[in-house]
């Protein structure tokens, strides 16, 4: 099945990175949006937010993060009770993404909201952020529809020579292209890995990034569909795509291959593969290797309050 936009639309972006590629797709999308994050500068005048406090915590963890926003469920349901479909745009990587992603998807799940998710995962060199953002994109998935996820780190292994503010770019820059295309073309309703390359390549080139980068995260068997977006395809010659298109069938599931074709100043591939196995995320928890029928887990994910108690310390 496919996922099925209705409108009207609500794009959510969570923390600093989640904001911005919000406050971009609202425009793509030609809806509202709204910006959730424990740290105000987050925030932008023109769009309407609601903040996490932590009181006088600075440097709070995920956990308190995380209870703070389930005491203000409420306002957030409020906020969401008139649309239909929901885009949530985080980044698993920081605290606020992470902490703040599974309450939301939650309460789209619970108020029965068509919810798309794009999580961007981190680096492996960010070893202490690897857990949580394994963890909150598990319950992601289990609430969302449809969940699309770009990991960093796999596009760094395949272009060890870019700086992290280049994956960056190139990260937001292939989660836009998704985000144009919602209305034309259809994305699968389960976990979806993308995958790009650097600027600057040939076609071929480019398809061999996004491959190597999707061949990273999910074993070659595990890919039920695939979508190529074509970047700048109006300039490109007729026989390139047709052999991109044989290159591509050739190795994924060619019956279920399709290609979208975009206006851009750039030339590049942009692959949104369907899977439907295990990926690497589900191994960033040390238990997810256990089956879920075997396991006992809390339906509501680590949190932390302040409950200020008096407690005093006995000799």
């Amino acid at each position: 099945m496919s996922f099925q936009v209705k409108e009207p639309v609500l794009v959510i972006g969570l923390g600093g990175v989640g904001s911005k590629l919000a406050n971009e797709a609202k425009n793509t999308l030609n809806s509202d949006c709204l910006m959730i994050s424990n740290d105000s500068k987050d925030f932008s005048s023109e769009n309407e937010s609601i903040h996490v406090s932590t009181n006088s915590i600075i440097n709070p963890s995920v956990q308190l993060i995380r209870g703070s926003t389930y005491k203000i469920s409420e306002e957030i349901k409020s906020k969401i009770s008139q649309y239909s479909t929901i885009v949530l745009m985080t980044n698993l990587a920081g605290k606020a993404g992470s902490a703040i992603a599974p309450v939301v998807s939650e309460i789209c799940k619970e108020t029965g909201k068509g919810l798309i998710s794009f999580a961007v995962m981190p680096f492996k060199y960010e070893k202490e952020k690897i857990f949580n953002s394994g963890i909150s994109l598990k319950r992601v998935r289990e609430n969302s529809q449809c969940t699309i996820v770009l990991d960093n780190d796999s596009l760094l292994e395949s272009n060890p020579d870019l700086t992290a503010k280049t994956c960056y770019n190139i990260a937001n820059s292939a989660i836009m292209h998704v985000i144009k295309s919602l209305g034309t073309t259809e994305i699968s309703s389960e976990t979806n890995i993308l995958t790009t390359s650097k600027d600057g390549q040939n076609m071929e080139n480019s398809l061999r990034d996004s491959l190597k980068m999707l061949y990273e995260n999910a074993p070659p068997n595990a890919i039920k569909s695939s979508m190529l977006y074509v970047a700048g395809g109006e300039n490109i010659p007729v026989g390139v795509i047709n052999s991109i298109k044989n290159i591509t069938g050739g190795i994924t599931n060619g019956s279920n291959l399709q290609i979208s074709m975009s206006s851009s100043d750039e030339s590049k591939i942009v692959m949104l593969s369907s899977v439907q196995t295990m990926t690497k995320f589900d191994n960033y928890d040390p238990l997810g290797m256990i089956p879920q029928e075997q396991t006992l887990d809390w339906d509501t994910p680590d949190c932390s309050i302040d409950c200020k108690l008096d407690l005093y310390q006995l000799e």
